[in-house]
């Protein structure tokens, strides 16, 4: 079976008290900013694409470049998950209205520390989140 590809960005920005890296709740699920990869969509573009669409981040750099990311391992069905590192110094955030649900897409987001991420976010992003706080602390 073919892997359906998701591509989302982990926003992240220096503050006084260290890094925070931007997580969203729909529902009781927490996850990075993400969506599916359009047909002929370069991943990172969908990456850069769905960020702006559910948090309306549009300054996002990628210090790190664009050909690093980290992918999950496969789950619901074989969907895979690839993240890039984006940095912003926009700490503003907002929940867009989708068009095809006629509500936001998610119902809160928070700008948390690695640690608090770790005890919010599922496993299946334990790695990638590690991942992100190894090349951060770098």
């Amino acid at each position: 079976m073919a892997k359906t590809l998701s591509a989302g960005v982990i926003p992240f920005r220096q503050t006084p008290a260290g890094w925070r890296v931007l997580i969203l709740r729909a529902y009781k699920n927490w996850d990075f900013p993400k969506g599916r990869v359009e047909p002929g969509e370069e991943p990172i573009d969908a990456a850069k694409r769905e960020a702006e669409e559910e948090t309306g981040l549009t300054n996002l750099e990628f210090p790190f470049g664009e050909t690093s990311y980290r992918e999950t391992l496969p789950y619901a069905n074989g969907k895979v998950a690839r993240y890039y590192l984006a940095a912003t110094t926009q700490e503003d955030v907002r929940l867009a209205i989708s068009h095809e649900l006629g509500r936001p897409e998610h119902h809160e987001f928070r700008w948390v520390s690695f640690d608090e991420a770790e005890e919010l976010l599922p496993p299946r992003l334990a790695a990638v989140l590690d991942w992100a706080r190894q090349t951060l602390q770098e």
